[in-house]
């Protein structure tokens, strides 16, 4: 009788232990599912917007890719003939504007008024930018911000948020949709002549943490931030309108200082990063970081792991235009990594470059699988931020 007392008791307890280890790998099993499921989920929402985006350059021509990886600047206050020219017959990703564009607030509207008005025919809505920074790189009427500086003097991040959500909601009244700021150079340099003030400070957590919050002011409106100057351009003595500046450090010195800025910055969000005119010897002794595979690719997309859009600094700086041709430049900067290139003045020079790029594609230099890159990444933004809707 104890015997069989004893079995049954095993039994029941070996049945116990099953209900509980069946329970236990039900559950692991649907936690399981759960995970794939979601997985799942957010492979065909990544599918899906990969193939919205690759639904929409299949009806662009060449000559309409292109395009949209210019931003040209303008001459004048008015849509001139050249103007209509850049957008009826290049079909220009946008436009970039300076305080000389805007000479009244009434002036100012009305133009870019007329330019969106302008581009309605074409499929894709352009970036309208400006640098609108604070200090003296203020580029909109009537409207004022702080500059970096004195930001990085109070040092309180919701300031910094402030700052940013202010700037934007100036480009919002205008019509405006990017904007080329926060700066991310740290002042390391007291003889610098470009950054300066233009920089939170010389403390690389200090401008990481004000720039980042800068950022999300700017993008908690739905305008588009651009973080610059990648790598640095915190520690030269040369402005780069000018002269190329020379930056004699190698990839570990930057990432002590110059690249923990952007760094963070990527981490928590960034969208777009502008690239200097600068040379560093030790990292790419043959081009500036706006011409080099070695900055954009290696050090950027896959070091650093940024999956955004790259724009170039204004190619039409003496950093560039004193030591190359432009449009080929541009050819160089694309084969390096670039999908935005910034032309910011003169017609003649916007057209050259869009020609350079249109011949470098019909001479195998550049592919169209390579074109195609950037516009994916480009129509993914103005998706993003409702510039396409």
């Amino acid at each position: 009788m104890k015997k069989i007392t004893l079995i049954l008791s095993l039994v029941l307890v070996f049945f116990v232990i099953g209900i509980i280890l069946g329970g236990e790998l039900f559950e692991h099993t649907a936690q399981e599912k759960h995970t794939r499921d979601v997985h799942k989920s957010i492979r065909n929402i990544e599918n899906k917007v990969v193939n919205e985006q690759s639904n929409y350059i299949d009806d662009m021509t060449i000559n309409e890719k292109i395009g949209q990886l210019i931003i040209g600047g303008i001459t004048g206050t008015t849509l001139t003939t050249e103007m209509k020219s850049l957008i009826n017959d290049y079909e220009l990703g946008g436009f970039i504007f300076y305080a000389d564009n805007f000479t009244t607030e009434d002036q100012a509207k009305k133009l870019v008024e007329e330019i969106i008005s302008e581009n309605e025919n074409n499929p894709i809505p352009q970036f309208l930018s400006v640098d609108q920074e604070g200090g003296k790189y203020t580029r909109l009427p009537n409207y004022h911000l702080p500059i970096n500086a004195e930001i990085g003097e109070i040092n309180d991040p919701e300031y910094a948020f402030f700052v940013g959500q202010k700037a934007a909601k100036q480009l919002q009244d205008y019509e405006l949709n990017m904007n080329f700021s926060p700066v991310l150079d740290i002042n390391s340099n007291p003889q610098n002549p470009v950054i300066n003030r233009r920089s939170y400070g010389d403390n690389s957590e200090i401008v990481s943490k004000l720039g980042i919050q800068t950022m999300r002011g700017i993008q908690s409106e739905k305008i588009v931030s651009v973080i610059k100057h990648f790598p640095g351009h915190g520690d030269t003595s040369v402005d780069s309108h000018l002269e190329l500046p020379v930056v004699n450090k190698n990839l570990e010195e930057l990432e002590q200082l110059e690249l923990i800025p952007f760094r963070h910055a990527i981490q928590e969000g960034a969208d777009v990063v502008m690239v200097a005119h600068i040379l560093l010897p030790f990292v790419d002794p043959d081009y500036p970081a706006t011409m080099s595979k070695e900055i954009i690719t290696n050090l950027l997309r896959k070091n650093i792991g940024f999956n955004g859009v790259v724009v170039t600094d204004d190619m039409t700086m003496d950093a560039i235009a004193k030591h190359y041709n432009i449009g080929q430049a541009a050819v160089e900067s694309i084969k390096a990594g670039s999908d935005l290139i910034l032309v910011a003045h003169e017609y003649t020079n916007i057209v050259d470059t869009i020609e350079s790029i249109k011949l470098a594609v019909e001479q195998g230099e550049i592919s169209e699988e390579r074109i195609d890159e950037s516009v994916l990444r480009i129509i993914e933004l103005k998706k993003k931020y409702g510039i396409i809707e």
